[in-house]
């Protein structure tokens, strides 16, 4: 059919394939969580401010310099490279190429996005539910597995079979 895009066709990744991506992210972000957390503990304890909060202040700060990285990570790789470095090694990428980078924003934002609140307390509950939540609505959604973030975007995320 003439004027169809070629990534009409293309075969959607797998569940488990956007999942490992996300947990190879997740690795590297993670050891970057705890470099912060560990020189902000040294910060605060430095100055004296490691009681404010309960003592949570350097979780709360890591969690957040750390949840910030990544979302503008996914959306900067998303952007230049249709895909992230986890994305990569799974071979998987965003489709349609091309998609704008204010689009791209409101999908990072969606997920992982979140991942900056995980370090408040209470309000890492909800964050957490709407982590959770957008991985199950990708399981429900057959056949193109898109989850919220995907649809706001127009995104979807698919085999790289070149």
């Amino acid at each position: 059919m003439a004027g169809t895009s070629p990534w009409a066709d293309a075969v959607p990744a797998e569940w488990w394939e956007r999942l490992a991506a996300r947990l190879i992210e997740a690795l590297l972000f993670g050891i970057v969580y705890y470099i912060l957390f560990i020189a902000l503990w040294a910060v605060f304890r430095t100055v004296g401010m490691m009681d404010a909060f309960g003592g949570r202040l350097p979780g709360v700060f890591a969690w957040a310099v750390a949840g910030l990285g990544y979302t503008g990570y996914d959306w900067w790789a998303h952007w230049r490279h249709g895909r992230t470095f986890g994305q990569a090694i799974m071979r998987i990428r965003l489709a349609p190429p091309g998609v704008g980078a204010r689009a791209l924003l409101k999908r990072s934002l969606v997920y992982p996005g979140p991942v900056m609140l995980m370090g408040i307390p209470v309000v890492n509950l909800v964050a957490g539910m709407l982590l959770f939540g957008v991985g199950m609505l990708i399981l429900i959604d057959k056949p193109l597995e898109r989850g919220p973030h995907d649809r706001l975007a127009g995104t979807r995320v698919v085999k790289d079979l070149r």
